[in-house]
């Protein structure tokens, strides 16, 4: 998620991202012209972004590369992981494990759950 502090979105959060998405090579790939020229803008520009509008239309090309700088694993985790930790730990709680609460926040248990998961799909499918 694009960082937004005290209202205001900062160059250094738009140069990390962009930074991040040239390497990868996903600036041409993922945005259209228009919306590089708004993110090479604003770098040049502004030291903060306080327009609401401008910060509308930065966060939504940010997202677009986040979204796209996300690995497989990482979106598997969000997406698939932390719900079954969450029903995991809920089971846990009810047969008396009190410390399974944490089991939601470790991030080792969740992607281990997403990559489960995601093997035994790929199992089922003959795969």
């Amino acid at each position: 998620m694009v960082e937004v502090s005290g209202g205001f979105l900062a160059r250094s959060v738009i140069v990390r991202v962009r930074a991040k998405a040239v390497r990868r090579g996903l600036w041409f790939r993922v945005l259209t012209r228009t919306d590089r020229a708004c993110v090479d803008l604003a770098v040049v520009v502004v030291d903060r972004v306080r327009s609401s509008l401008l910060r509308k239309v930065l966060s939504s090309v940010l997202e677009k590369l986040e979204a796209a700088l996300e690995s497989p694993v990482q979106r598997l985790m969000r997406k698939v992981g932390v719900d079954l930790a969450l029903r995991l730990s809920q089971f846990a709680v009810k047969w008396g494990h009190r410390s399974a609460v944490c089991w939601v926040t470790d991030a080792g248990f969740v992607r281990f759950l997403a990559v489960s998961h995601l093997n035994s799909v790929q199992s089922l499918r003959g795969e």
